[in-house]
């Protein structure tokens, strides 16, 4: 995971990361607001907490950017280099899919929390 992060680009995989944990931050005080039985207002709270999946998307579109300034960043070096293998191309294009696939399994993870905290709320107004 580490050679990851290292790979992926610290400044695109720290976005990454710290967007990881403000999502955890904010599922971890929506499941406390669904347990403590504050979440009283039904359309209030489900608007709020369309902001997990809000906050997922904007995760997976910044891993969609870093995989753009890279690709970008890479085709400059071959523009200039002229002469390079397919073998090379091959690992750049690969090194470049490290935080759009960081960006979409985050988003996904998001995406879960949102239906399981949803799906809480749900069952906790109808009874």
């Amino acid at each position: 995971m580490k050679e990851w992060f290292v790979m992926g680009g610290s400044l695109f995989m720290s976005i990454l990361t710290i967007l990881l944990v403000i999502i955890v931050a904010v599922a971890v005080y929506f499941a406390i607001t669904i347990s403590s039985g504050k979440a009283s207002d039904k359309e209030s709270f489900r608007y709020q907490l369309r902001y997990v999946k809000s906050l997922g998307l904007f995760t997976m579109i910044t891993g969609i950017l870093g995989q753009m300034i890279g690709l970008f960043s890479a085709f400059i070096a071959i523009e200039g280099a002229g002469d390079i293998s397919p073998a090379m191309i091959a690992g750049g294009l690969k090194i470049s899919m490290i935080t759009s696939l960081t960006g979409v399994v985050i988003f996904l993870i998001y995406i879960a929390i949102w239906f399981l905290l949803d799906l809480w709320y749900q069952k906790t107004i109808n009874s």
